[in-house]
């Protein structure tokens, strides 16, 4: 039954890898993702498909893994001791797009699904995922939309899921060491079975089927606003928070690394042209305050308390 659950999961997210990158790739209209097919030594592999200086995007991927193993990375049992001695299995379709265009804001996604086993022992499974936007020059009316979209995704579920997990969001993706958000949230959901497996699995399959229609009405939107050196300087510069998180704080990369994950497909997510400078500030007025003044910090974007 653990096994059957596990490909059914597993169909899914690779239909799901093949449609993002089908639609993303039109959207871009320069470019297409080209794919690279790995194994893991000690156990699984997977597809990565990467779009380089393309139409749109500089630089994305949408990455589908499996693997698994007799034990645990350190980082699993570290938070779950119960799970120590048990094989696993993890499967995900993970995704990132940075943007030529400063405009157009970055965003991340992944859905995944783990389940851990003990012979004589019921198998632990889970689902973990959600979505999140990273805006350099955002504009309220596609922060908006971007959760509105959220919101109905977690509507079938309960009226208190998109709260929970737009929180969740919030937190997760701050960064301690900055006081700040790294962008406007979106969902995020781990350690997920509360519900029957059918009803947990629905809801993974809500949220990755809803990115596209959360994103691609903002790409069109913003794809052909005009831009200079400034706007690509503050780019690079906030690409920077980007990159701080996913190598001092996500649980995902963590995990990749220490699991033996291929760190090639692991670190595609990091953007192609990063700056750091010492002690800036935005200029008083600026579209740049903007960003810190508006929208670093957990907002309720749609009105509904959700905070």
């Amino acid at each position: 039954m653990a096994h059957a659950k596990l490909e059914d999961v597993k169909r899914y997210l690779l239909d799901l890898q093949d449609r993002l990158c089908q639609a993303l790739a039109e959207a871009d209209g320069g470019g297409d993702f080209r794919e690279d097919a790995w194994d893991r030594p000690e156990g699984g592999g997977g597809r990565s498909r990467v779009i380089e200086n393309a139409g749109v995007f500089e630089k994305g991927g949408v990455n589908f893994s499996h693997v698994f193993g007799a034990t645990l990375p350190a980082s699993a049992t570290a938070a779950r001791p119960e799970l120590a001695g048990r094989s696993f299995h993890a499967v995900g379709v993970s995704w990132v797009l940075h943007p030529h265009n400063p405009h157009v804001p970055t965003s991340h996604g992944n859905v995944r699904f783990f389940i851990a086993e003990k012979e004589g022992e019921p198998p632990v499974w889970w689902f973990g995922g959600g979505f999140d936007l990273t805006p350099f020059y955002p504009v309220e009316e596609d922060v908006v939309h971007w959760h509105r979209v959220a919101r109905d995704a977690c509507a079938p579920f309960g009226d208190d899921v998109y709260p929970r997990y737009k929180r969740w969001c919030d937190e997760y993706f701050y960064l301690k060491h900055r006081d700040e958000t790294r962008g406007v949230g979106g969902l995020f959901f781990d350690d997920l079975n509360e519900w029957e497996f059918k009803c947990c699995f629905a809801f993974q399959r809500a949220v990755g089927d809803s990115f596209l229609e959360a994103y691609l009405p903002i790409v069109q939107r913003r794809r052909h606003e005009a831009y200079g050196e400034r706007e690509r300087a503050f780019q690079r510069y906030r690409r920077g928070r980007y990159v701080e998180f996913n190598l001092v704080w996500d649980r995902g990369t963590l995990f990749g690394l220490q699991s033996g994950g291929r760190t090639e497909s692991i670190l595609m997510s990091l953007p192609p042209a990063v700056e750091w400078h010492y002690g800036w500030t935005p200029e008083p007025g600026s579209r740049e305050e903007v960003l810190y003044r508006d929208y670093l910090r957990p907002r309720d974007w749609l009105g509904e308390s959700a905070e």
